[in-house]
């Protein structure tokens, strides 16, 4: 278990914590280079459906920790060090074929903000705030994050937060599609909808979120690896069960885990 992180499960949700509230939740390198090891552990979890991440206390995560910046980030090697654990948890967390969803309250800034950008949903409480502070750090963001960010928001907010380093409110955040919904019961209505993913066609799911990462890679044609994507799921459990159970106008119970 990493300082600053705790996994736990809850029935078929993994869920990961950011833990350091007295800093607000500020990553650490050692946070960092764990990631990649949750999405790992969820993803081969036949019992797990979903990654659930937030932070403790007050705020989802203010960034990554600048103190450790004048070590860690002293050197040009030293900064490309970092920027390459960072990029593989980014990666992990694009990459999920399960669904990931973060569930922000307070702070998502900077890393905290890049992490909630690499997950598949974003639900936030009234009182959250959003930005990305490069600009304020003298550091160029990097490419992978930033074709997430322009592709979520489009390239006008893309500029506005990576230039300015100004924050938003989660009411502007929802307009500009960095958030999915803003809830007053926020806890309420994540496990609701996470029950919904939770109930669908992993099949599905997993198949969808594959194809969905590819468009946005830039991929613009189908290729073999859809298509047989596609297949496999024509002739599986999932399909059969869905269909049957539209046809029975009942409940769909799916087998594929």
């Amino acid at each position: 278990m990493a300082s600053g992180l705790e996994f736990a499960r809850d029935g078929e949700v993994g869920k990961l914590t950011f833990t350091r509230p007295e800093k607000k939740n500020a990553i650490t390198h050692e946070m960092w280079s764990a990631i990649p090891e949750y999405v790992a552990r969820v993803e081969s979890d036949p019992d797990l459906k979903v990654l659930l991440i937030t932070g403790a206390g007050g705020d989802f995560s203010a960034g990554a920790d600048i103190g450790e910046f004048r070590t860690l980030r002293a050197s040009a090697d030293g900064a490309a060090a970092y920027d390459k654990v960072v990029d593989g948890a980014v990666s992990a967390l694009a990459g999920m074929r399960k669904p990931s969803v973060a569930m922000i309250r307070g702070n998502c800034i900077g890393g905290g903000c890049q992490v909630s950008v690499a997950c598949d949903f974003r639900f936030a409480a009234p009182d959250s705030r959003f930005g990305i502070t490069p600009a304020k750090l003298g550091i160029v963001y990097d490419f992978r994050s930033t074709r997430q960010l322009v592709s979520l928001i489009g390239p006008a907010h893309a500029r506005y937060f990576l230039l300015s380093g100004q924050l938003i409110g989660a009411a502007r955040a929802s307009e500009i599609g960095l958030v999915n919904d803003v809830f007053g019961s926020l806890e309420d209505e994540v496990a609701a909808f996470v029950a919904t993913l939770c109930s669908r066609s992993q099949a599905s799911i997993r198949g969808m979120n594959r194809v969905i990462e590819k468009i946005l890679t830039g991929q613009t044609e189908t290729d073999a690896e859809i298509e047989e994507i596609r297949l496999a799921a024509v002739h599986g459990e999932d399909y059969a069960e869905g269909v049957s159970a539209f046809l029975e106008r009942r409940t769909p119970e799916f087998p594929y885990r």
